[in-house]
């Protein structure tokens, strides 16, 4: 990228022989438009990204490009509810924040933390577009949002460009932190292989070995990546065999002719990798054409709000993996605060997506307030030493080689409704699994992090 375009993509971003020549006798530093600053390591810490005009001030902003029209639409605003509780918790000291990033105090580093939204539509370049917006208007120190991993890695690709951090929220893609990692990108949530190799196991102990399967996939980063992540393991493991895999478009309405490919395949399950909406139209449709319940369905990856949309009469019996369902209030204690504090403020009880959404922001509030420092590099390099910190389900790590979080992946069974204690008692968690069992090595997808600065 040349000069003259990265300035006019991001005028807070600085040379270092802007800022040195800006600098005058002590270290005390001029910049045009960024007031008199003085700036102890100026020589050592040259700007970067919107460091330091975006924790100017009494308030630093956060971003949140996430679906609110479209398939993933439900999904994202979920999501997004999780962002601003956990805000609104950063800066008013809520005990499980407290708990969760000690060192919060009233905002992060003395600042007020605000959190702006637009809506991506699950689109990359809506996204993008916003992303871009945000850092010429609020000088933004940290990205979140995708919900669609085709956003996530295109807004890992920006962030790594524009020497901002990233958290993805719901990104199910191997390649987020595999072959597409950033070492500007961090992800706490769970995604394919993890799924593959957590709900694995109980289908193999359920229903045995050498069964035939049909795969209905999103045809984008996550759906591909999911789908082999799950062949692989079920074939590997247990003998068993895809008898077609049905690749569909985001946003299919009408998913006739991909079920009649299917009814007409011999399979005795049916593997529904495709998500949000997409995910409950393409099983009402499954219902509709009499596959369901003459085949099993299983969710390799599950869906936030499924079981409310598409019906109890489907998901009842269905095996899902998962990053979190609120039950698990009644093992873990951090996991009731949060239930609790999501329900009295929103009004329901809240889905994975939120909850993901929600400890995102309490880790960046954490490394943050241990670095001591908003400076980017810093704040990684802290990150990378990948020390044990609490999450709503217990302990985690972020592995230093690919950013990701090693964390509980959770197998879920759809209730009948006869046997819900509540309107929303959806699903009862059979299986964890440790993080260490189900994640593969920081290798295995390709990821080679780029550089601090």
């Amino acid at each position: 990228m040349s000069q003259s375009r990265d300035s006019k993509l991001n005028p807070s971003r600085l040379t270092r022989r802007r800022m040195l020549q800006a600098t005058g006798a002590g270290g005390v530093t001029m910049v045009p438009g960024l007031g008199h600053m003085g700036w102890a390591q100026a020589q050592d810490k040259p700007a970067i990204g919107t460091w330091p005009a975006g924790s100017q001030g009494n308030t630093v902003y956060v971003a949140a490009a996430v679906p609110l029209t479209g398939t993933y639409a439900v999904q994202g605003a979920d999501e997004l509810k999780g962002w601003e509780l956990a805000v609104e918790h950063i800066n008013t000291n809520h005990p499980l924040m407290k708990t969760l990033a000690p060192k919060v105090n009233n905002g992060v580093l003395g600042k007020k933390v605000e959190l702006k939204s637009a809506d991506s539509a699950a689109k990359p370049n809506q996204a993008l577009q916003a992303a871009q917006t945000f850092i010429n208007q609020n000088k933004v120190i940290l990205l979140t949002g995708s919900t669609s991993s085709a956003v996530a890695v295109a807004m890992n690709k920006f962030a790594q460009r524009e020497k901002i951090l990233y958290m993805p929220g719901i990104s199910g893609s191997n390649d987020t932190t595999g072959k597409d990692c950033v070492r500007y990108g961090f992800r706490q949530g769970y995604f394919g292989e993890m799924a593959a190799n957590s709900i694995g196991p109980i289908l193999l102990k359920t229903f045995g070995r050498d069964r035939k399967m049909a795969f209905m996939t999103p045809d984008y980063t996550y759906g591909h990546t999911t789908t082999e992540s799950t062949e692989r393991f079920l074939r590997d493991k247990g003998g068993w065999k895809t008898v077609t895999n049905q690749v569909s478009p985001l946003g299919t309405q009408d998913f006739s002719q991909y079920l009649t490919n299917i009814a007409n395949s011999g399979a005795e399950f049916l593997m529904n990798v495709n998500w949000g909406r997409d995910a409950v139209l393409s099983s009402q449709q499954a219902k509709q054409f009499g596959l369901l319940p003459k085949m099993t369905l299983v969710l390799p990856y599950q869906i936030p709000f499924f079981a409310k949309e598409a019906g109890v009469d489907i998901s009842e019996g269905v095996f899902a993996a998962t990053d979190f369902w609120w039950t698990l209030e009644d093992k873990y204690p951090l996991a009731k605060q949060f239930v609790e504090a999501f329900q009295k403020k929103f009004g329901y009880r809240p889905e994975w997506g939120a909850e993901n959404a929600y400890v995102s922001f309490a880790h960046w509030a954490r490394m943050v307030t241990e670095t001591g420092s908003f400076y980017p590099p810093d704040v990684i390099k802290h990150w990378e030493k990948g020390e044990k910190i609490p999450s709503l389900v217990g302990d985690v790590h972020y592995r230093p080689e690919d950013h990701q979080c090693v964390r509980p992946v959770f197998v879920v069974r759809g209730k009948a409704k006869k046997d819900m204690r509540n309107a929303e008692d959806f699903w009862e968690v059979v299986d964890t699994q440790r993080g260490e069992d189900v994640i593969q090595s920081p290798t295995a997808f390709g990821c080679k992090l780029g550089d601090y600065t």
